[in-house]
């Protein structure tokens, strides 16, 4: 599948609000091997646009377990629990650290914190070096 075109002034924009960062694991981007990438918070096919708004700055992994889902179903509650949205959520409100960890501590942030797989073992581990050598959390 063809790479969609974002303009360059748009993409560096996107970059610079996130402090190039994850806007969903936080991430810096020069801790990672690859670049981060600029996520369609609602999906094209879900008829979002690609415009600031609905952008945001996402790692690899954040972005490729996120796909263009906007919601996941929780099976606890039994309800459909909308994802974390950089553009209309706070973080702090939604994710806490416990150590190398982020927890979710909203209905929104445990439904991120699942479908994003934001505490599988590598990415942990990997956020317990970069907390030993003074470089996350931010």
């Amino acid at each position: 599948m063809p790479r969609l075109h974002i303009p360059h002034a748009l993409r560096q924009g996107v970059i610079a609000r996130a402090g190039e960062r994850c806007e969903y694991c936080l991430l810096h981007q020069d801790d990672r091997p690859e670049s981060h990438q600029v996520d369609h918070i609602i999906a094209l096919k879900h008829g979002g646009q690609t415009v600031r708004e609905n952008l945001a700055l996402a790692c690899a992994v954040c972005n490729n377990n996120k796909g263009s889902d906007l919601a996941t179903f929780d099976w606890i509650s039994g309800q459909i629990v909308p994802l974390f949205n950089p553009r209309q959520h706070n973080w702090h409100e939604h994710f806490r650290f416990e150590g190398a960890q982020i927890v979710g501590s909203t209905a929104i942030g445990q439904a991120t914190v699942m479908l994003l797989r934001l505490n599988d073992p590598e990415r942990v581990a990997s956020r317990q070096i970069l907390i030993e050598i003074g470089l996350y959390p931010p």
